[in-house]
């Protein structure tokens, strides 16, 4: 991994955990932006050192649960810790309104291209453990 890398000039390549979808991230001061398409989602950057932290604390597999911000997470996934009010920041690591979900589905596989991951590339119900 280059030094440049996850920057707008040259942001991460990504595929969402069944490789069904291609996107990009980088860090942008704070913020991880997230290009899905069209769609620009943003995540507080602290979340890829409090996400590895939590998935070493759970000490196993852990399932993603991906899901739109207008919908529940269900207990004890990755969704449920990216806005849990128990988590390190209070609540969502997303940042725009209506656009806060999906945690679950983007920042895994990040976490995976850095190192700090084990995921699953099943076509559904993957999940994730910290090395």
């Amino acid at each position: 991994m280059s030094d440049a890398e996850g920057t707008p000039e040259n942001p991460w390549q990504l595929r969402t955990a069944p490789g069904s979808s291609e996107y990009t991230m980088h860090r942008d001061g704070d913020e991880l932006v997230c290009q899905v398409g069209s769609t620009t989602l943003r995540y507080q950057a602290r979340a890829i050192e409090d996400l590895h932290a939590w998935l070493a604390a759970q000490g196993d597999w852990v399932p993603l649960g991906a899901a739109d911000e207008q919908k529940p997470a269900a207990d004890g996934t990755v969704e449920a810790f990216g806005r849990a009010e128990d988590n390190p920041v209070g609540g969502w690591y997303g940042l725009r309104k209506g656009y806060r979900g999906r945690f679950g589905m983007y920042l895994p596989p990040l976490l995976e291209h850095l190192g700090l991951v084990e995921l699953e590339h099943n076509a559904r119900n993957n999940r994730v453990r910290a090395l």
